[in-house]
């Protein structure tokens, strides 16, 4: 599968990672951790357990503020920014573990990301004003298309948390767009699949990649999933980036072979 689409080479990336890092206490779990991202690019990013990729995700997403370095989406500094407000410039992301609203059907769970994305008022909420109900029709519309997309529109009425876990994962994705990002963090989004599961998701965030100009950089553990999705992987080991280039160029990379590949079929 060639998942690579024709970018402008000319423009600038759409992210930026200068120099981050980040020290709890004794430990540095990410280190001088510089990166780019183009415009419509899918990055695979992988290395072995406890290398520093989900630390790298909460830096990005803010959940965490770097001890070091800053990062840039377009010409905006998001360095230190609370989550809400990097979502707000346009940066979402999924989680290993899938939570959906407790004892809350999927439309519900889905408001939650859309009302951070329009900003409701608390006064829109409780007088039901026109612009809420102008919203809320909007929100219904969008929420039926977004789960569409990943076959799952069937399930707005049902109790998230009870769905099979592969359902989960879809809607914790059509969740996402509701965001209206530019930028998609995917963490472990095939963690739990099945084979055939594995397969349709990976049409479908290539699909939603071209539908929406999405950039994503995915966090993956399967490697044939890597390897067939993604046009560059970024390889990190100890916190630090040791190799980025092609599938075929990281494959053959004696320092990632040694620190995570190994001697697997890849």
């Amino acid at each position: 599968m060639d998942a690579s689409v024709p970018r402008n080479k000319a423009q600038d990336p759409i992210l930026r990672l200068q120099g981050l890092s980040k020290r709890f206490g004794g430990l540095e779990a990410v280190s001088g951790f510089t990166m780019t991202l183009e415009r419509g690019e899918l990055k695979g990013l992988i290395g072995p357990n406890g290398a520093g990729k989900s630390t790298l995700f909460h830096l990005i997403s803010g959940l965490y503020k770097p001890t070091k370095g800053n990062f840039f989406l377009e010409k905006n500094e998001l360095t230190g920014q609370t989550p809400d407000k990097i979502v707000a410039k346009g940066i979402a992301r999924t989680f290993q573990t899938v939570k959906l609203l407790e004892n809350s059907s999927v439309l519900e769970s889905m408001r939650t990301a859309f009302f951070m994305s329009y900003g409701y008022k608390p006064w829109d909420l409780f007088f039901h004003t026109k612009r809420y109900r102008r919203q809320e029709e909007a929100f219904k519309e969008k929420a039926h298309e977004y789960l569409s997309l990943l076959g799952v529109q069937d399930l707005m009425d049902m109790n998230g948390n009870e769905l099979a876990y592969g359902l989960q994962r879809k809607v914790s994705i059509a969740m996402t767009l509701c965001l209206n990002p530019k930028i998609l963090l995917l963490d472990e989004p095939m963690a739990g699949l099945t084979h055939t599961e594995k397969n349709e998701l990976t049409e479908t965030i290539l699909r939603l990649k071209e539908r929406f100009e999405l950039s994503i950089i995915l966090v993956e553990h399967d490697m044939k999933v890597i390897m067939n999705l993604c046009e560059t992987i970024a390889v990190m080991n100890q916190g630090r980036l040791i190799a980025e280039g092609s599938g075929s160029e990281i494959r053959n990379n004696a320092q990632v072979v040694e620190a995570y590949l190994g001697t697997s079929d890849v």
